[in-house]
């Protein structure tokens, strides 16, 4: 049985007036289920009305708000409850489902996803200098290294988040204005109680670092037999510390991690390309289609066709 981490309470209930507001600008601006690419790059505004509305995904490093409604997110080993006035950071690509919970019409899931450069972390660790969050323990997950953490969302966190939703009333003020947006969330959670988590991903040398370059393999070369030697000399590490370190990190060993893989490319594939079940196994990798079958069941919930017959059917959000 998973160990269930749940999202920290809200502290400050102030805050409740303007998260309704940001809510209410969301549903205008989404009046119905689905997604919004903002004006600001790699944000994606999205709302739910049904807690049929999931997704498995592979989440690359990113910053996700839940402004109304609650999410459980299943990674590895774990799983994870947050709600209004949390945040999640994602710190390494990592393989999640995520489940919304509660949704309704009248009350639906409201979320904002903003993916995150490394280097624009590192531009802000390097202004910050001495100010800079120290690399250190904290967060909800039982250990620092964990590759997903959820915090509280503190009033210039959810100002700053605010101004940016708002700037898609405005197109031609959001060409000037986004960046600047953008930039200034991504520095405060940088100097939230977040902030030690999200500098992982400017330190080059850092265990998640390592385990990122690991990662960028498996990713690009999924469907070749897994190599564990040839991986532990790409992050500088012996076999066992790899293991070791990449089951701290994405709580899955390698060899689930490129499984993984290999069932999210098969889904896009089919779903995407139009591929028949045994066609897609055989391109990621996989020798026999029923072993394939066996796992994307156990993965997705569903056989191959009634999967990607659900999927075709219907809209799912952004894990």
């Amino acid at each position: 049985m998973p160990t269930l981490h749940s999202g920290p309470a809200v502290a400050d209930a102030t805050l409740e007036p303007a998260r309704q507001r940001l809510a209410s600008t969301m549903q205008r601006l989404l009046p119905g289920e689905g997604l919004l690419e903002a004006p600001v790059e790699g944000v994606t505004l999205f709302r739910a009305e049904s807690d049929l509305n999931c997704t498995s995904s592979v989440l690359e490093p990113c910053l996700g708000f839940i402004v109304q409604g609650n999410k459980l997110m299943q990674f590895g080993d774990r799983e994870m409850v947050y709600g209004p006035l949390n945040f999640l950071a994602c710190s390494v690509h990592m393989p999640v489902t995520g489940h919304v919970l509660g949704a309704s019409p009248k009350s639906p899931h409201l979320g904002i996803k903003l993916t995150v450069d490394p280097a624009e972390v590192s531009e802000l660790v390097l202004e910050l200098g001495e100010r800079a969050p120290a690399l250190e323990s904290g967060g909800n997950c039982d250990d620092s290294s964990c590759g997903l953490r959820v915090a509280r969302i503190n009033r210039g966190i959810l100002g700053t988040l605010s101004r940016l939703v708002e700037l898609a009333d405005t197109p031609a003020d959001a060409k000037i204005l986004a960046p600047l947006a953008r930039r200034e969330l991504i520095y405060r959670v940088l100097v939230s109680e977040m902030g030690p988590h999200l500098r992982k991903l400017s330190v080059a040398d850092s265990q998640s670092s390592r385990i990122a370059r690991v990662i960028g393999i498996l990713q690009e070369r999924y469907a070749e037999p897994l190599r564990v030697r040839e991986l532990a000399g790409i992050a500088n590490m012996s076999e066992s510390s790899l293991y070791h370190s990449f089951k701290q990190v994405t709580r899955l060993s390698p060899l689930q991690f490129q499984k993984k893989l290999r069932l999210h490319e098969a889904r896009r594939l089919m779903l995407a390309e139009g591929l028949e079940a045994a066609s897609a196994s055989y391109r990621v990798g996989y020798e026999s289609p029923s072993q394939f079958s066996r796992e994307y069941s156990r993965m997705f919930g569903a056989p191959p066709r009634a999967d990607i017959n659900k999927l075709r059917g219907g809209q799912s959000i952004p894990a």
